[in-house]
């Protein structure tokens, strides 16, 4: 039967917010979409781990009234928030290692079609199963990630994982490609972290960066319902908004396409839960009895998607007039 696997320690940080203005333009003016369903009973842990199945639990969703950028607005004190998060224990991700392996081999064939293999930061790591893919791959691969337990469980492992976020993070040589999946949206600051991120890049490097996407037919036709709407979730991008993101951080988008991902057949069950309340465990015992528990699926609703983008070489840079 499926179980949170999430937990922090019993010093929990303490869970302050605040009223954000828009992170694409700056504006201040919002539209409500839907109100808060935040139990604040749930442990920081269970909001923030990755396998969290806390789904439709968060603040107010809002939509900037000036560009269209979806939001949660308040949104946690970044400190309160990183605390959070540098606390998470999350084994349930652990368990689920060979469809996340299945899943980060396929993406990284696919930016492999955008960029020599080189040198690889992948930011929010957790227990770097996407770098000991690349690092397998012929990459000279290394992560950053918030978690104390994730980032130390891949160092035991011989994974190059270190622990803190890319506000503390320093580099004497820049990389080739940077990735980030499943991540911009639980940053407090996108706009920032990418601006970051191109200072890292060498010119001619990759951004590759997966999110959800709130404009998906499926997202649109599910409305407060859609899943992904979670605590941990502070921003929601249409393909259109993602665009504006990264370009406005001096980046060039050369792909925006549809993500799948690769889990067991009991993990896609699980993630029910919340949903199928009594129901569940029925399920879940009758998914037990076929025997279809370990199979590996593809899961591709439509509302995932995968952005790549390159740093303009020196000499475009030049023609613009911009500085490197």
């Amino acid at each position: 039967m499926a179980r949170s696997a999430a937990k922090v320690s019993e010093a929990q940080p303490v869970w302050r917010t605040q009223i954000v203005a828009c992170n694409l333009c700056g504006s201040t003016n919002s539209v409500e979409l839907y109100p808060s369903t935040l139990d604040t009973e749930l442990p920081l842990g269970e909001l923030c781990a990755c396998t969290s199945s806390a789904y439709g639990l968060c603040e107010a969703i809002v939509q900037c009234q000036n560009c269209g950028l979806v939001f949660q607005n308040p949104q946690p004190v970044p400190e309160d928030l990183h605390a959070a998060y540098e606390q998470v224990v999350d084994s349930l991700y652990d368990e689920e290692r060979e469809g996340r392996i299945h899943t980060f081999g396929r993406s990284l064939k696919e930016l492999e079609l955008f960029a020599p293999k080189g040198r690889l930061l992948d930011i929010g790591s957790h227990l770097g199963f996407f770098v000991e893919v690349a690092l397998k791959n012929g990459w000279r691969a290394e992560g950053i990630e918030p978690s104390a337990w994730a980032s130390g469980t891949a160092r035991n492992r011989g994974i190059p994982i270190r622990q803190g976020t890319i506000e503390n993070f320093h580099c004497d040589v820049p990389y080739d490609a940077v990735t980030l999946w499943d991540v911009v949206e639980h940053l407090t600051d996108p706009a920032g972290t990418l601006d970051t991120i191109c200072h890292l890049l060498k010119p001619g490097g990759l951004l590759a960066l997966s999110t959800m996407d709130v404009e998906a037919p499926i997202a649109r036709l599910m409305g407060r319902s859609w899943p992904w709407y979670m605590q941990m979730h502070l921003f929601y991008f249409s393909r259109q908004s993602l665009r504006l993101l990264v370009e406005r951080a001096g980046f060039e988008v050369l792909e925006i396409r549809r993500h799948k991902r690769i889990v067991r057949f009991t993990y896609l069950v699980s993630r029910l839960e919340r949903r199928l309340g009594r129901w569940y465990p029925m399920l879940n015992r009758l998914v037990d009895a076929l025997g279809i528990g370990p199979r590996l699926v593809t899961v591709d609703l439509g509302d995932i998607v995968t952005l790549y983008a390159r740093k303009p070489e020196l000499r475009a840079l030049a023609s613009n007039g911009a500085h490197p």
